[in-house]
């Protein structure tokens, strides 16, 4: 049991979260929390739907005397990326986190905590069950799939909504609202493979200890990717036969680690591995790269199926693209390598590609796409979503930027991110949408190291109830 008893306000937000964190909810996983919040509404006789894709609606009357202001919805994502330590145990398919108090923060045994988008279920469960609340009539969306490509919003039928104002939670900054963000598309990219017999010794070699992180928030941070140093090695050896390669957990995520298993015919340079970690030293000061002798019944690739692999992963962009023209600080275009795996037919490589303008997401897309070819591998193309337009005129930031200031005393931040929200889409399917995007501190996002600041979950959830009460 958690030790919240010096927490004033609050306190139903935080049982809510702690609830949830009990319910496995990673990407692909989406019954166990659909299934909870159906019974949430059903047990307080609240109106809901729950679709095919396991979004789930909830909506909840206005309070007396607030019958005709405009109904608001209040909007997140339902999933996590379900990331764990090497050394965890827990089975994320059937477990949920286990979270603990660390001062301010809270933090997960082992594991990612879901603040990212577990705030959003949190809040507005405590909103819709509070019947002392004031707020409009409230549209709560919980949506699926957001962090392997949005396809929860994608797939919700915009015509179950009446709401024209959304009040999106999925950001991670207290006193920064976002009003714009890029689009993305998922592309993977897969290399058939032959095999042949070789006289070689099998080594490991183990790309770890990168920063990583989320791959629209920290891709202009100068942060490596496991992978593709991985592949920067693999070409240095000289002509190894790939046996496995494995990289990656999420195409969302920085890769911080990456290992192949390979047949060489010489012990690989420790002089070349140590040159390759001293590039990389500054940026990320904790790379190792080790090489172990090992052993594999598996038959490896032919050197040249080997070499379309490697090359491939190190001709593929990694990081920005470009920077935006308006926003010189806000990268425009980028691209992520999420995953690396060997499957039984052939080899996977997943990428992640963003972009605030249209033409440039296709234009990458094309450039990866012929890399592809370059190289044997075929292309999937999934997850296209598109970006939400900043809004010169916006009641909801008005509303909301006079009721941080007077509360705090300074004026928010309002941003554009890289990153994707489903703002976008929901704007797509509902015209006139009028958006904005507010959130608690939530740091290390997507990984094994984030924490959420307790107090500013505390001070955003009474920032959102005065909002209800004035918009």
């Amino acid at each position: 049991m958690i030790d919240l008893s010096d927490i004033k306000d609050a306190k139903r937000a935080l049982h809510w979260f702690l609830e949830i964190s009990k319910i496995p909810r990673g990407s692909g996983n989406t019954a166990p929390i659909a299934a909870f919040l159906e019974n949430f509404a059903k047990a307080r006789a609240l109106e809901y739907i729950r679709d095919e894709y396991d979004n789930v609606i909830i909506k909840k009357p206005a309070s007396a005397g607030l019958e005709d202001r405009p109904t608001v919805i209040i909007q997140g994502h339902s999933d996590i990326v379900a990331e764990k330590t090497a050394e965890c145990k827990k089975d994320m398919e059937k477990e949920g986190v286990d979270v603990y108090r660390d001062g301010d923060f809270l933090r997960a045994e082992g594991t990612t905590l879901g603040g990212d988008d577990g705030v959003a279920l949190a809040y507005a469960l405590a909103i819709l069950e509070d019947e002392n609340a004031v707020h409009p009539a409230l549209e709560a969306v919980f949506t699926t799939d957001e962090e392997t490509g949005l396809t929860g919003a994608t797939g919700l039928d915009g015509k179950c909504l009446s709401g024209k104002i959304l009040i999106n939670l999925d950001s991670e900054e207290e006193g920064i609202f976002t009003a714009g963000c890029a689009g993305g598309v998922r592309a993977d990219l897969s290399f058939p493979v032959r095999r042949e017999v070789t006289s070689g010794k099998v080594y490991e070699i183990k790309v770890s200890g990168l920063l990583g992180g989320h791959s629209g928030v920290e891709i202009d941070k100068g942060r490596q990717n496991a992978i593709k140093v991985l592949a920067e090695v693999l070409s240095a050896l000289g002509s190894p036969k790939l046996i496995h390669i494995a990289g990656g957990t999420k195409d969302n995520a920085i890769a911080r680690e990456a290992r192949a298993l390979l047949s060489l015919k010489d012990e690989p340079s420790r002089d070349m591995i140590n040159k390759i970690i001293t590039k990389y030293s500054e940026a990320e000061p904790n790379i190792a790269v080790s090489v172990a002798e090992a052993v594999s019944d598996e038959t490896p690739l032919t050197e040249q199926c080997s070499a379309a692999v490697t090359d491939a992963i190190r001709e593929l962009p990694f990081g920005v693209i470009g920077m935006c023209e308006d926003i010189p600080s806000l990268p425009e275009t980028s691209m992520n390598l999420g995953t690396a795996s060997t499957e039984k037919d052939g080899v996977l490589v997943c990428c992640s590609l963003r972009s605030s303008k249209g033409s440039e997401k296709e234009k990458l897309l094309k450039r990866v796409e012929d890399i592809a070819k370059a190289h044997g591998a075929s292309v999937t193309v999934h997850g296209d979503y598109p970006g939400w337009e900043y809004k010169r005129d916006s009641h909801v930031r008005d509303v909301m930027c006079g009721i941080f200031e007077k509360t705090y005393g300074r004026a928010p931040e309002v941003v554009t991110i890289h990153a994707g929200l489903e703002c976008g889409i929901l704007s797509d399917k509902i015209e006139g949408l009028d958006a904005i995007s507010i959130g608690p501190d939530n740091f290390g996002i997507h990984t094994t190291e984030e924490h959420m600041s307790i107090p500013s979950f505390v001070r955003v959830f009474e920032f959102l109830l005065e909002v209800l009460k004035n918009i």
